[in-house]
């Protein structure tokens, strides 16, 4: 039984938090009082108090009307210092910086999440540079290479239920479609990605097994224009040895505190 078992839950801290991670989601389309309240289905007086008191702390901004609001720099405080703080991603940085030059194409770290996978870490390619960083948000586990090296991991009475978000027309919807998939992944050692999670990329990803079942997973992502049976070869081999680094280097188990 775990020690939280069988304690209420606060439920002003869980609208913060519900509060909190719905304006994250939106991105930069902020929201209106009534859409949040009728969101979290709270009474509209409520939403403004609390709204009021993550202004006043950072955590919520608003407009210069004071009718839209969206997510607080405090937010992203907070976000570094989880980065900054973790040994794991501090040991990845360099050899992510090693993998990118030796590829020329883009590295990621990524950790399990839930259903999706968070971006921890990226060193982007020079030669396809995105408009948006990923590190801080979140990918469906079923859609990429990250997450499917991660749901591997596991057992497949773990993998989650479908039906699943069709990101692209190659995106896995049913479970027993990726349960094939994942079967093929501990095959070879490592997944393929081949345009499901973005239409023209195709990604590679390997599990870091510091920890069991791992949670972290490290990926390199190239546009299809540039993917040629020898190129694929060689970011297998480089990731392949990228990944021995890490883990020989990374704090295992006992090395590091064992969050929940």
């Amino acid at each position: 039984m775990s020690e939280t078992a069988g304690v209420r839950e606060v439920k002003s801290a869980a609208r913060t938090v519900e509060l909190l991670e719905l304006l994250a989601a939106r991105g930069d389309r902020p929201a209106r009082l009534q859409e949040l309240a009728d969101a979290l289905e709270v009474p509209r007086s409520s939403m403004y108090a609390l709204l009021q008191t993550l202004i006043s702390r950072g955590w919520v901004r608003t407009d210069v009307t004071g009718s839209l609001y969206g997510i607080g720099m405090h937010a992203l405080l907070t976000g570094t210092s989880y980065l900054d703080s973790d040994p794991r991603v501090r040991v990845a940085r360099p050899y992510l910086d090693e993998a990118s030059q030796a590829l020329g194409e883009t590295i990621h770290l990524g950790r399990l999440d839930g259903r999706g996978v968070a971006y921890l870490a990226t060193r982007e390619s020079h030669e396809y540079l995105r408009t948006i960083s990923r590190v801080g948000r979140r990918l469906p586990a079923h859609a990429g290479a990250l997450g499917k090296a991660l749901l591997a991991e596991r057992h497949d009475t773990e993998v989650p239920e479908g039906p699943y978000e069709a990101l692209t027309p190659n995106s896995h919807t049913d479970r027993a479609s990726l349960l094939a998939d994942l079967a093929a992944v501990r095959s070879r050692g490592y997944s393929v990605d081949r345009e499901e999670g973005v239409l023209g990329i195709v990604g590679f990803g390997f599990a870091l097994r510091y920890e069991s079942p791992a949670q972290d997973a490290v990926s390199c992502s190239v546009p299809v224009a540039r993917l040629t049976p020898e190129h694929e070869a060689r970011i297998v081999a480089v990731m392949r040895e990228i990944r021995a680094k890490i883990e020989a280097t990374a704090p295992g188990a006992g090395g590091a505190p064992r969050w929940r």
